[in-house]
């Protein structure tokens, strides 16, 4: 089943330039890594934004920390994110891969993939959490 696969896309009316440096930046992520309603701001969120750098995002569901941590694979400015995305619901080598476009000046597009889980219930536990997550920054950012 680690063959399963999911892809969020969205268009978001900001400049791509300042949605790609939104995944790069500490502080803009703590406010939209909230995979659901029910999860508070995480607790802590710090990233080495380079190739091989690391990134951890301590989400907070129901007064319990969730540790998400992975490794920038390819940082392809304002065009290309890709890390490693591990947690206790996804397999240690998960990857998401973030492309952002500019379909006209102003918006973005972003095409999110993630590969290998579990389940099918698992991947569509992720499709859910990560189209939450793109619709947090996107209110961010309006």
């Amino acid at each position: 089943m680690n063959e399963l696969e999911l892809t969020v896309t969205r268009t978001i009316p900001a400049p791509r330039e300042k949605v790609f440096d939104a995944w790069l930046s500490p502080k803009i992520l703590g406010q939209f890594m909230r995979p659901s309603s029910s999860m508070t701001s995480p607790s802590k969120v710090t990233n080495d934004p380079v190739k091989g750098g690391q990134f951890t995002i301590l989400m907070i569901s129901e007064g319990r920390e969730l540790p998400h941590t992975g490794t920038y694979l390819e940082i392809d400015p304002y065009s290309r994110l890709s890390f490693t995305w591990a947690s206790e619901n996804s397999l240690d080598d998960s990857v998401v891969t973030i492309d952002f476009t500019e379909p006209k000046p102003g918006t973005t597009d972003i095409t999110l993939k993630q590969v290998k889980f579990r389940s099918e219930a698992e991947r569509q536990g992720h499709t859910q959490g990560w189209t939450a997550i793109i619709e947090q920054l996107e209110k961010i950012l309006a």
